[in-house]
């Protein structure tokens, strides 16, 4: 059975959220990608509490495309270290997740 995931990163502008959406679908590395925002974050970077304002990617894709929407991400996120975690699907609507393997390739 084929394996799906919700990989999730946050980034620091709707632009720049909106322009690795557009990437990711348009490499068919995600079936889809939703941005939700603007969300408060909080969290300990180089010693130091840092408080920012984030917008969250939520992309569907196959669990044999992480390392290339990872890949994808590293390359095109402003972050030095950007968040990119894959969430297991694991229960969905049969066509649904049928349609995330038809849009994405391997």
């Amino acid at each position: 059975m084929e394996e799906y995931l919700h990989v999730l990163t946050t980034i620091d502008s709707e632009e720049k959220a909106g322009e690795l959406q557009r990437l990711l679908v348009e490499e068919r590395a995600a079936a889809c990608v939703q941005i939700l925002g603007p969300i408060s974050s909080l969290y300990w970077w180089k010693g130091e509490i840092e408080q920012a304002q984030e917008w969250l990617c939520l992309a569907k894709t196959r669990r044999s495309e992480f390392r290339r929407l990872e890949r994808l991400v590293k390359e095109h996120h402003p972050y030095e270290t950007p968040e990119i975690i894959g969430i297991p699907i694991l229960a969905g609507n049969e066509d649904y997740l049928e349609w995330i393997k038809a849009e994405t390739r391997p």
